[in-house]
């Protein structure tokens, strides 16, 4: 039986109370594949009431009982993985090879990594006298993005679950169903009922119901800061902690000592992964100005033999991007870098040839952009790449820095050494030094108005803790 149009409270699937539904749409042929409820105020509030009394029994296990529930979800997200892997293709158009070993891996990656972290994590210490408590926050509303579905989501319930939180799940209403097939994988593991609820629904009607809810003790979002901004003055009158992961413009600053054709290439491939659409997308590319044609050159000869196409064929690269909404904000601003004098190296406006429906972009790559060009300075979240020509480390360090957001940045060069002294000047909250591997224990999350608090490990599990000292708990 299909559970789309329910939604998962108290252990259990209800109906909404509302009747109003909303189709999910393939991006790849603009055709509904489905569809699902869409919730109101009345169903959050039964969610948080469910997620309230679930509270103190599941505040009061012992890790080892949290450690037994969290190695069973993982046992079954297995059972699950191809389905979600499929699901997460043709609800966001993710090429098929990326949402197998990338889209739905980060699910067991992230569980895995915060099972570990839970083994070796301690929830009390003792000060002299005083003892230093770390204990749940209580229930935690959950809003997560379209673009990384299931690494948000297990970024959010995993460390939730590992510190004795309850829980309400609003995922994005752009791509559901990997969500819901998540919530089935919850049922059958045995996590107790009212622990974890899920409830669909849009930003402004259920997203909003559950940051202002004052039953809520902290909402966790991933989204964009514009979004961002709306659930904390929602969460405000309650000064209930909000954590936030949100955009990002990072910088990928190619040094006069890097391997240029390595770190062009890389750096053009990050950006066109997922079609562009990851908050941590290295989209600025900084070269030194001598060796900007060169490094233009590079970019055009990897971008054009990156095929898009449909996400079902193993050789795609590049699949649509999610909606037409995103389509068409891509759109306009790659004619606004055409229009403010940026040099077009490749791709452009419209879908790439022979492909007449779906939300496909052409790989793009502009050259001599400047700072104050509207590609240099707002989040595209489409397969767009800006290289920026500069003179000095120390200019670039500057001009790298100069932007309201703060998620991530890269550094390539031959020196180690010189590459971490960059890196140590940059206002991000990660840096990633010559394209390392994917690393599930460094913290996650961003400066400034890329968000705050962190993910991933023992970072990601502090945020859903509260810090109590009891002090002469101790004979002096």
């Amino acid at each position: 039986m299909s559970h789309n149009l329910q939604f998962y409270i108290d252990g259990q699937w209800v109906q909404p109370s509302g009747s109003k539904t909303l189709d999910v749409i393939d991006p790849s042929t603009e055709e509904a594949i489905g569809a699902i409820a869409l919730g109101n105020e009345a169903d959050v509030d039964k969610a948080v009431a469910a997620a309230r009394a679930a509270f103190p029994a599941f505040a009061a296990t012992s890790k080892q009982e949290r450690l037994a529930l969290m190695r069973r979800l993982l046992e079954v997200y297995k059972t699950r993985y191809a389905d979600i892997a499929e699901t997460l293709s043709r609800e966001m158009g993710a090429p098929i090879e990326l949402a197998h070993k990338a889209q739905a891996a980060m699910g067991t990656g992230h569980l895995a990594k915060m099972i570990e972290t839970l083994e070796n994590f301690e929830f009390e210490e003792l000060r002299g006298t005083t003892l230093i408590a770390k204990e749940p926050i209580g229930v935690v509303g959950m809003i997560t993005p379209w673009n990384w579905p299931m690494n948000q989501i297990m970024c959010k319930v995993a460390p939730a679950l590992a510190a004795g939180c309850t829980m309400v799940l609003k995922p994005s209403e752009i791509a559901p169903l990997n969500a819901i097939i998540f919530a089935e994988i919850v049922h059958e593991a045995g996590i107790p009922k009212g622990v974890f609820n899920l409830v669909n629904g849009d930003g402004p009607t259920v997203g909003e119901a559950i940051s202002r809810h004052p039953g809520v003790d902290m909402v966790s979002f991933t989204g964009s800061t514009r979004a961002g901004i709306l659930v904390a003055k929602a969460a405000a009158d309650t000064v209930k902690r909000v954590h936030q992961e949100l955009g990002g413009k990072s910088a990928n600053i190619i040094l006069d000592d890097a391997d240029l054709n390595r770190a062009v290439k890389l750096g053009v491939e990050s950006v066109m992964r997922n079609s562009g659409q990851s908050c941590n997308a290295p989209t600025r590319m900084f070269v030194p100005a001598a060796l900007h044609d060169k490094a233009v050159a590079i970019a055009k000869a990897v971008a054009e033999p990156l095929k898009v196409g449909a996400p079902a064929s193993n050789d795609t690269f590049l699949g649509p991007v999610v909606s037409e909404t995103q389509y068409n904000k891509i759109q306009k601003l790659i004619e606004a870098g055409i229009k403010e004098g940026a040099d077009l190296v490749t791709g452009g406006s419209g879908r790439p040839e022979g492909l007449n429906r779906g939300y496909y972009v052409r790989p793009t790559i502009f050259g001599n952009v400047t700072d104050d060009m509207t590609i240099a300075r707002e989040e595209i979240f489409g397969p767009v790449l800006s290289i920026l020509p500069y003179q000095s480390d120390d200019e670039v360090v500057q001009r790298a820095n100069d932007t309201p957001y703060g998620l991530a940045s890269y550094v390539q060069s031959g020196s180690l050494e010189r590459a971490r002294k960059v890196a140590a000047q940059m206002r991000s909250g990660n840096v990633y030094i010559n394209y390392p591997a994917w690393d599930a224990g460094a913290p996650f999350g961003g400066y400034k108005q890329s968000g705050n608090g962190r993910e991933y490990a023992d970072f990601g599990l502090e945020e859903f803790l509260e810090i109590k000292g009891t002090v002469g708990y101790a004979a002096a």
